[in-house]
């Protein structure tokens, strides 16, 4: 099960997707859905199938949503965490043939759809976590175990 935390701004995407959903999408799909059935036979009504098919994956991943946002803890920006890594930290990092990468640490809910993310429960954020600038980490993974060297840290100071 993943960690369930969140950052502000991931708590603010989910409820705008939520409120696109059922305010917008929605109500929209109904019509569709709505006119096509009243076009008779819906065995062969590809507008029909097609639009409920829509509607249903709009109400699972209404269900979804609503419970996530229930379920999930909004970890905010906090002072004490200036110069070390935690949750919702901005990290880069560099091995020692000179790669970097720039990711956040963020919950599982926040890494779809987005390349610089990293989820807080992956092997290297679990290696991160409590380091600081200038610390050199080790990241067990499958593939083998990796060096990295931690050159900033950052945090976006929001609240939802």
């Amino acid at each position: 099960m993943p960690t369930p935390l969140i950052t502000p701004r991931g708590y603010r995407t989910l409820k705008q997707e939520l409120d696109y959903l059922w305010r917008e999408e929605r109500p929209e799909i109904t019509k569709k859905v709505t006119w096509a059935a009243s076009l008779g036979d819906r065995s062969e009504n590809a507008d029909y199938q097609y639009n409920k098919r829509r509607l249903r994956e709009i109400d699972r991943r209404v269900r979804y949503i609503r419970k996530a946002l229930e379920r999930l803890k909004v970890i905010p920006y906090n002072p004490s965490q200036e110069g070390k890594v935690f949750f919702g930290a901005h990290v880069e990092i560099e091995n020692e043939a000179g790669d970097i990468k720039h990711f956040q640490i963020v919950g599982y809910d926040e890494i779809f759809k987005r390349k610089d993310v990293i989820s807080v429960d992956s092997p290297m954020a679990r290696a991160l976590i409590k380091k600081e600038v200038g610390d050199e980490i080790e990241v067990r993974t499958e593939a083998g175990v990796f060096v990295w060297f931690i050159n900033n840290v950052s945090y976006t100071k929001e609240s939802i």
